[in-house]
């Protein structure tokens, strides 16, 4: 079988697996688990096949796989279904197929009781082909619709608990802040193609090579909206926490191999646009500084297991679009991989978290002692993952983000002529703190999470092995993925992608300074931990991790109050944040602004049209048919079928027209 078939069918197999789970969850339900697994898990192999025909590994790589045919005529810029597979599509595809596997096969665990579970794979499936058909993609109108179906996917899993408020306005949430970044993205894309005549990914290179944009960075600044939206970046990264309303396996695909990282990827994969502009790199810098520590500030305050991690995502991606911001595509989808894998095993690993302690909120679990004996297959999972997000070596982010950050150090230093001097200095900086912040907050989450001491935790049974075994899966590239940066260049654009020493120093120093500074503080107040009461905790020792976790999204709040204001020193990020805390807890108040800016004046405009149509409009329409009812009313009366008064109508009205007609003539002489 050819390579060109065979990548046909990385995404085509789990878009068959999810029509075939809509059409026979019901009538056949003994099927919805293969059809979820086998499909994806297929695809995850034939995406194998396909990377090491593609690949490296010798010199410089082969050639990459081009292959088109034309949809139909469209008499201007032609539309083709193009496969384009390089290094990065090849890789990306495995890492794609691979959490989506783990993602199956861990539902089938976790949501086994769920009676939605039919239509939830099913999504999960179609998800995973749109992400894999953006990857493997060579024409970007092909490629928007993968991007748009993955958002109309999104906003059906993330309200799948659609009982409680909170999934419903976090679905609704992600669609539209999404779709409003998506709006600027496809004008960007048709001036995209005005100027170089061609939705063909390798078509515009080669225009672009060749100096063929009119206006780059109008069409730069453009695609950014959309690419921050998707990929949760500072101003549109609002929806991404509340986005953890949806069940945990969605929350680690969305996360790890799909939406956020569709973003990142076509950045890259069309980075010489983007480079033809100075200021949209600079603009690209500033956006991913700022998403970078303002996420890391927000992390070290929040209560929810999982919302840690989404501020988490954030501030990982601020680390890929600031590699591309310093024109270092190769970085930044090495950070994506590695990124990838240990994310997925965080989420999954918290999954087994909230199953275990029947809640979601770390205080509570800060009052619970034996959590990590309970569940210690997610204990030395998540700590492996942990390690990886704080960058320590030799885990893969400690490769990773160093490769970040020498690409920034490199660019201020003068060394890469691609990109500005300022882009460089903003994102090293930035990336700097950030690497500090990181491992702050990865620590107080490990230490809240697994230390705490007071009640026994429930005991909820053993978790089921496909939850189990999947964490032990994701360990080891979470652990070994960084080995093979000395091969990874060969994939990429031959970029050297081992660490440098300053800034291996520099950032390893940051990260061992942020932990043991909580770590300090946490010793502080663990103390004051049993002094403080907290509400009850959602635990159910009989249910699935399904039912836990939609039992502790649904009493976090009435439970624990709003986390900004609730007194809680027993919590080291209140301690470490200090004034800032109740700030930080609440995204620094973006929502509120664009509460403010937007929201308010949208509904109150609406409920004046609404005024204006109800009150104005609809009076008049009411009385053009309320005038001539009533003179149809007043002329009813008058028929009342007599004939005497016929005549004595006649008559009278005869005498008033011959009076009349008198009167006139009088007057005249």
């Amino acid at each position: 079988m050819t390579t060109t078939t065979l990548a046909v069918l990385v995404p085509l197999l789990p878009f068959l697996g999810a029509a075939a789970g809509l059409l026979l969850g019901r009538r056949a339900p003994g099927l919805v688990r293969p059809l979820a697994v086998l499909p994806t898990l297929t695809a995850l192999l034939l995406a194998v096949v396909v990377a090491v025909r593609q690949g490296g590994g010798a010199g410089g790589g082969t050639a990459s796989l081009d292959a088109a045919t034309e949809l139909t005529p469209t008499g201007s810029v032609p539309i083709e279904l193009a496969l384009h597979i390089d290094g990065f599509a090849a890789l990306v595809a495995v890492l794609v197929g691979l959490v989506a596997s783990c993602v199956q096969i861990y539902s089938t665990g976790y949501l086994r009781e769920d009676p939605r579970y039919p239509s939830y794979a099913a999504l999960v499936s179609l998800f995973t082909s749109a992400m894999l058909l953006v990857v493997y993609s060579g024409d970007l109108m092909v490629l928007l619709v993968g991007w748009e179906i993955m958002g109309i996917c999104s906003y059906f899993l993330v309200g799948h608990y659609w009982e409680t408020p909170e999934a419903r306005a976090a679905s609704l949430k992600a669609f539209l802040v999404t779709k409003l970044g998506d709006v600027p993205f496809l004008i960007g894309l048709f001036a995209l193609a005005a100027d170089t005549g061609s939705f063909r990914i390798t078509t515009i290179l080669t225009k672009v090579a060749d100096g063929g944009l009119d206006h780059p960075t109008l069409i730069a600044l453009l695609l950014l909206a959309g690419v921050a939206g998707k990929s949760a970046q500072f101003p549109l990264h609002t929806w991404l926490p509340d986005a953890m309303a949806g069940p945990t396996p969605v929350s680690a695909l969305i996360h790890a191999a799909t939406m956020v990282a569709a973003g990142v990827y076509f950045v890259a994969r069309l980075l010489p646009v983007f480079a033809a502009s100075a200021a949209a790199l600079v603009v690209l810098a500033v956006m991913a500084a700022v998403t970078m520590a303002g996420s890391a500030l927000a992390a070290l305050a929040q209560d929810d297991i999982k919302r840690v991690l989404a501020y988490s995502t954030i501030g990982q991606l601020g680390y890929m679009t600031g590699a591309l911001a310093v024109g270092d595509r190769g970085a930044a989808v090495f950070h994506l991989l590695s990124h990838g894998a240990f994310k997925a095993l965080l989420f999954l690993a918290a999954g087994v978290i909230i199953h275990a302690a029947g809640t979601n909120s770390l205080a509570a679990m800060s009052r619970m002692k034996g959590l990590r004996d309970r569940i210690p297959d997610a204990y030395w999972t998540m700590t492996v993952a942990l390690l990886a997000l704080a960058a320590i070596p030799p885990f893969s982010g400690f490769f990773s983000k160093e490769a970040v950050l020498g690409a920034a150090e490199h660019t201020a230093t003068g060394h890469a002529g691609s990109a500005p001097t300022a882009a460089g200095w903003i994102v090293l900086v930035a990336g700097l703190l950030t690497a500090l912040l990181t491992a702050a907050y990865a620590t107080r989450l490990w230490l809240l999470a697994f230390h705490g001491s007071g009640t026994e935790a429930p005991d909820h049974g053993k978790q089921p092995v496909t939850m189990t075994a999947v964490l032990w899966v994701l360990a080891v590239p979470s652990l070994a993925f960084g080995l093979t940066v000395g091969a990874l260049p060969d994939w990429f654009d031959g970029h050297a992608l081992t660490p440098t020493l300053t800034t291996s120093v520099l950032g390893t120093g940051m990260a061992l300074v942020g932990a043991l500074v909580t770590y300090g503080a946490w010793r502080h107040t663990t103390a004051l931990a049993a002094r403080v009461p907290l509400g009850a905790v959602a635990a159910d020792p009989d249910a699935d991790g399904g039912v836990v976790e939609a039992e502790a999204i649904a009493s976090h709040a009435p439970a624990y109050g709003d986390v900004a204001s609730a007194q809680d020193p027993a919590d080291p990020g209140r301690l470490l944040l200090g004034p800032l805390h109740r700030h930080a807890a609440v995204g620094f108040h973006l929502d509120a602004v664009y509460a403010t800016l937007f929201v308010r004046p949208v509904r109150a405009s609406a409920d004046l049209v609404r005024f204006l149509d109800r009150e104005v409009v609809e009076t008049y329409v009411r009385g053009a048919g309320a005038v001539p009812r009533r003179l149809g009313a007043a002329v009813r009366r008058a028929q009342t079928g007599n004939v005497q008064t016929y005549l004595s109508a006649l008559l009278a009205g005869a005498v008033v027209l011959a009076v009349a007609a008198v009167l006139v003539a009088t007057a005249g002489a």
